[in-house]
């Protein structure tokens, strides 16, 4: 069989090259946090998340002289940053690879004390909820997707709602939503695929809506939410990979280097913090620059609704 027809298959023929525009939050706050202390004549700074490759060309408009290093897994980002690349004349001074920043260290065959900085944007790009057949966002109907990289990743959120038991899934939204109406959901999901299976976020929207209490159906923040959080984390990874990730890149920095990771929801914070601090305080690697997390300004969050919940945590390895 052609693998594109297959149920959760990803053509890489078929992606769009037209990537949708994506708003860089805390965008000169990220860049200036790995600014070298002092002067350097080619910096090289690496890019954990290149996306639509607003941070990353911005360290190389704003030094000169710089290389950049990049990766991302999602093939859509991936096409259009080389694309954009070749187009502004900076093959020379970016390097994108496809891979998971997992995999960083040997798709950039990094060495011991060789990069200037090191920066992360752990937000999910615009062009991924504003893309109904990504199936992040209950806004449209699609396909409940929502891996980053569909070539790679086996499971989706389609087959963790339909293959995995009521415990499992109330688990991962306890987990990775702190979901509280959670059992309700989960056994709701399990009721439904008895009938047919759940194959769009629409259906899952509505399942989740009709969970919540009347009271709380029209609150601030969708009902919905907290679950396509949650699927989209477990599906991806994206907590493990972080945790594993931190402590992993620190011998890769110059002594006086910098890292700056921005994270947008309190489970991706918390897992930074707590890895800044263990280098900081109990290895004694790094000093932390910033004892509370810068926040974007009150105009960013009028240019940009979704900057509201990021937060940027930066550290210094020692001299």
């Amino acid at each position: 069989m052609d693998p594109c027809t297959e149920r959760n298959a990803f053509c890489i023929n078929e992606i769009r090259l037209e990537y949708k525009s994506h708003y860089s939050v805390l965008l000169d706050e990220l860049v200036e946090a790995v600014r070298p202390l002092k002067e350097v004549d080619s910096p090289i700074f690496l890019d954990l998340t290149f996306g639509g490759g607003g941070h990353t060309f911005e360290l190389a408009k704003r030094f000169p002289k710089a290389k950049v290093l990049s990766v991302d897994q999602d093939p859509e980002a991936f096409q259009n940053g080389q694309k954009r690349i070749q187009n502004e004349g900076m093959s020379e001074r970016i390097d994108l690879r496809r891979g998971n920043f997992s995999e960083v260290i040997n798709l950039h065959e990094l060495e011991e004390n060789s990069l200037d900085g090191i920066i992360a944007d752990l937000g999910v790009s615009s062009h991924h909820f504003d893309s109904p057949e990504r199936g992040f966002s209950f806004r449209f109907e699609g396909p409940l997707d929502m891996r980053m990289d569909p070539e790679n990743i086996e499971v989706s959120a389609e087959d963790v709602l339909n293959d995995f038991s009521a415990e499992d899934i109330e688990e991962i939204l306890r987990d990775y939503a702190q979901e509280r109406f959670a059992k309700r959901i989960a056994e709701n999901i399990v009721e439904f695929r008895k009938k047919e299976r759940l194959e769009n976020t629409k259906q899952l929207e509505n399942i989740v809506f009709h969970c919540y209490p009347k009271k709380l159906r029209f609150g601030k923040t969708h009902p919905a939410t907290r679950t396509f959080q949650a699927l989209r984390i477990y599906v991806n990874r994206e907590l493990d990979v972080i945790a594993e990730v931190i402590p992993q890149l620190i011998k890769y920095l110059k002594p006086g280097g910098s890292m700056g990771i921005i994270s947008f929801h309190s489970l991706e914070d918390r897992i930074v913090k707590v890895e800044f601090r263990k280098m900081a305080k109990e290895l004694g690697l790094a000093d932390l620059v910033t004892k509370k997390p810068i926040l974007p300004s009150e105009s960013e969050i009028n240019e940009n609704s979704r900057s509201r919940s990021a937060k940027l945590r930066v550290l210094r390895k020692k001299s």
